[in-house]
């Protein structure tokens, strides 16, 4: 008699393969959230493991993983707004956690930068943070009032396009006048 249905059977019972698979879910779920530093032992350990199969998936996310932890220890910045620079390209990625990690280590840096704290208000709003994506909007407006009118037209804005607030940040009362810390006035003329 054949004996072939069993060794398949017993492939996928054997507890090495099985632990071999959780692992590499577990990589895949920490890579998808941008965890690379997460997901890299989780493959690790199914290219040691049993399977052939996963063993070379888990190599090519492993690759990958490496070149994402080599891209991150190696970035080193010249100046604040190059380092901004590279935030933006992490929110163009949809990479919103790292985007807020940077943005947080040059406002502690630069805490008067008023494009920091302007990408601080986009990364709230594209992140579902209403109330404090408007907060930071009104502080990046105040440190620099010209920033309206990006902000009229950033796309990163669009979930606040139709918060009424928003609107007056935008738009303020034309008949307020802008004193000199920046803050508006309503026209006290008689």
């Amino acid at each position: 008699m054949a004996q072939k249905p069993t060794a398949k059977k017993s492939v996928a019972e054997d507890p090495r393969y099985t632990q071999a698979l959780q692992s590499y879910e577990a990589g895949l779920r920490a890579m998808q959230e941008h965890k690379f530093d997460k997901a890299k032992p989780h493959f690790q350990k199914v290219v040691a493991g049993p399977s052939k199969e996963l063993a070379d998936r888990a190599g090519v996310h492993l690759n990958t993983c490496n070149q994402h932890l080599e891209r991150t220890t190696v970035t080193q910045f010249k100046t604040p707004e190059e380092h901004f620079d590279y935030t933006v390209s992490l929110m163009n990625l949809g990479d919103y956690v790292s985007a807020r990690e940077h943005l947080e280590k040059l406002l502690k840096q630069n805490p008067k930068a008023d494009y920091v704290v302007y990408g601080m208000a986009a990364v709230d709003c594209l992140t579902g943070h209403v109330e404090d994506s408007l907060k930071r909007l009104d502080e990046a407006l105040r440190l620099n009032p010209q920033l309206r009118f990006q902000a009229r037209n950033d796309s990163d804005f669009q979930n606040l396009a139709e918060d009424p607030r928003f609107t007056e940040l935008l738009y303020p009362d034309p008949g307020a006048e802008v004193d000199s810390d920046g803050d508006f006035n309503a026209d006290e003329s008689v």
